[in-house]
């Protein structure tokens, strides 16, 4: 890669010149922001259950195989609370709006925290494909409506002893009477609601209209856990066309396809420093043409 300056240069003026900004967000963006799943937040927040069953981060103890319902809600209420309901809006999140906010823009994002949605992100334009950590299911998926958790979540903490929660509060589905889950895609079971489709839909009539004009593809923290999602859709849309230009923000993965590489502006940077010169060198552009008027 060349020298930074020039590539945000390079990605200021690819921001600046577009007509529509196609954001595809993966875990990196969350991690960057501060939603770790490992070390200090997670040892802090859950040290009855690294006690008890080992955990050592918040990804692999989500595939634990609990014993009881009792237990598993215990562990979930918690985990679901400190993702979306005790974390308020992040920097990170506020400072990307600011970049994209003044020009045609839509979200295509894995992460479930809804931190979009926090950091006032117009709703009709985010498209959270992999599920959110406000929503139950059922989770054989009978039925496709989902239940906001919020009370229940809250109750759950409140009531959880020695790492169980009372019987009664145990989600059971209000259609089958079997067990409920939390709305992640995990399974063949994952429900899409109708805010899921209409969310899709709404995606995809965005791409119809850039893929037409002048289009600047901003791919943050999105490695190879699910890269069919938005990694390899990005890389399909700037090798099909020419006005389209990939800005992908990544420590572990930066490059992509060689046969991109002219459209392609990659940063193994520090994820907030990139957002943030890219604001103030698009500011600074602001500022030098206002200043040419008068």
């Amino acid at each position: 890669m060349n020298n930074y300056s020039e590539r945000i240069k390079q990605a200021c003026h690819a921001i600046v010149d577009a007509d529509y900004l196609v954001v595809g967000a993966g875990a990196g963006l969350s991690d960057a922001a501060g939603l770790k799943y490992s070390g200090k937040r997670f040892t802090e927040n859950f040290k009855p259950f690294i006690d008890r069953y080992k955990f050592t981060d918040l990804y692999s103890s989500s595939f634990y195989p609990f014993k009881t319902e009792e237990e598993r809600w215990a562990y979930w209420a918690k985990h679901i609370s400190l993702n979306r309901y005790e974390t308020p809006a992040t920097e990170l999140y506020l400072d990307l709006l600011k970049l994209v906010q003044q020009k045609e823009y839509f979200v295509k994002t894995t992460n479930v925290e809804s931190q979009f949605h926090k950091a006032a992100f117009n709703s009709q334009r985010i498209f959270a494909m992999q599920g959110d950590y406000s929503f139950l299911q059922c989770a054989k998926g009978c039925h496709s409506k989902l239940y906001y958790n919020e009370d229940l979540v809250a109750t759950m903490i409140k009531e959880t002893r020695d790492c169980r929660i009372p019987s009664e509060l145990v989600p059971r589905c209000p259609k089958c009477g079997g067990l409920m889950d939390v709305n992640l895609r995990k399974d063949e079971y994952f429900v899409e609601d109708e805010n899921w489709n209409t969310a899709n839909r709404r995606y995809s009539s965005f791409l119809k209209k850039a893929v037409n004009g002048k289009t600047v593809l901003i791919e943050l923290g999105v490695g190879f856990n699910t890269p069919g999602i938005i990694r390899y859709p990005f890389e399909e849309m700037t090798y099909l066309n020419k006005s389209v230009t990939l800005i992908r923000i990544n420590n572990d993965h930066p490059f992509g396809p060689v046969e991109n590489e002219n459209q392609t502006i990659s940063f193994n940077e520090d994820m907030s420093a990139v957002i943030n010169a890219l604001r103030e060198n698009r500011n600074a552009r602001h500022m030098e043409s206002m200043a040419r008027m008068y």
